[in-house]
């Protein structure tokens, strides 16, 4: 990644953010954010922190398994690297802490860079999966008040479409994956139409990709990885419930996991380290459909924020101590250089 590519990312994400967060305050009254953080029970805070470690635990968990036809790596090793990559993700752009999170491992475990980001190329499709299946889910059970059934249907149907696509991603991959040489052939000649230097960047690309990604086919492993990938979402819903309760907001679980599922599209969008804008953009949206006022959807958006931002931040500086690892070469982590190594 070139040094002008980062720059032009980062600033377009600094863009995207000042925008958000100018469009969030011109129609709120501070006086009223002030006030409702005045009537905050802070008593959550303890619980809502730890439930955002254990989740982060469940990761360190699934990693394992995803990490086994590598090497049989302890969660000693696998959860200071996750910690350490999200906190990197928290105050570096483009997501680079996936990177930081695969080279935090290799390093100490003594495995190949590229081959452990593969792992977390599937550790990232079981999350969008597991996401998939949450919104199906909420937007089934969850009835939102009364004026927003229009809302509640066009949300369902996205999820129909955005469920459809993904299935197809699969499929690709374990095709690709199945008969490597066979879907390969059949992209280059999907891709004649267009100038050769797309399949010729692409194709190899594709190969060398498909092959560094394994996944163990045991069934024990594979229903582990399920089995974890439940037990993540789940503790990462449950601090934002506990943080609505702090604001005297009361909603079924289903309604937490319709925040968390538009907090997840908002750490999506190109954003200034930390998501900033769009994450609390995307969970004023979402306490919209409850009629929540936006003043208080605002100081909710800011402390869960707050809550997944700071504490990571100091766990991951912690670990990175315990590690020896500094933090100017986690800022000079070139992803090209660490997934060639």
């Amino acid at each position: 990644m070139g040094k002008q590519g980062v720059d032009y990312k980062f600033w377009v994400g600094i863009g995207i953010s000042a925008l958000c967060m100018g469009l969030l305050f011109t129609k709120i009254d501070p006086h009223k954010v002030a006030a409702a953080f005045r009537e905050m029970d802070w008593r959550y805070l303890v619980p809502a922190v730890i439930a955002t470690f254990i989740s982060f635990f469940g990761r360190a968990v699934r990693w394992h398994f995803l990490v086994l036809p590598l090497k049989k790596v302890p969660l000693g090793s696998l959860y200071p690297a996750t910690i350490i990559g999200y906190m990197a993700n928290n105050l570096l752009p483009a997501r680079l802490g996936e990177f930081v999170r695969a080279y935090v491992l290799a390093r100490k475990e003594g495995i190949d860079t590229s081959a452990v980001f593969a792992t977390l190329v599937v550790d990232r499709l079981c999350d969008g999966f597991t996401v998939l299946l949450m919104l199906l889910f909420t937007f089934f059970t969850l009835h939102l008040p009364p004026g927003m059934e229009t809302v509640q249907q066009r949300m369902v149907a996205g999820g129909y479409i955005t469920l459809t696509l993904y299935c197809g991603v699969i499929a690709f991959l374990v095709l690709l994956k199945r008969r490597t040489s066979w879907t390969l052939s059949l992209v280059g000649k999907l891709l004649r139409p267009f100038p050769a230097v797309f399949s010729e960047k692409l194709i190899p690309l594709l190969g060398s990709f498909i092959g560094g990604i394994r996944l163990s086919t045991a069934p024990r492993e594979l229903a582990a990885v399920i089995a974890s990938s439940l037990f993540i979402w789940a503790f990462a819903a449950w601090p934002v419930d506990l943080l609505l309760r702090s604001f005297g907001i009361v909603l079924p679980f289903t309604g937490s996991l319709f925040i968390l599922i538009f907090l997840v599209f908002g750490v999506m969008v190109p954003a200034s380290p930390g998501y900033v804008g769009t994450y609390h953009i995307a969970c004023v949206t979402a306490l919209a459909a409850f009629n929540i006022p936006s003043e208080k959807a605002l100081s909710v958006a800011l402390v869960i924020h707050g809550v997944s931002f700071f504490p990571v931040i100091i766990a991951g500086a912690y670990h990175m101590w315990r590690e020896k690892i500094s933090f100017s070469s986690i800022r000079t982590t070139s992803p090209e250089k660490e997934l060639q190594s």
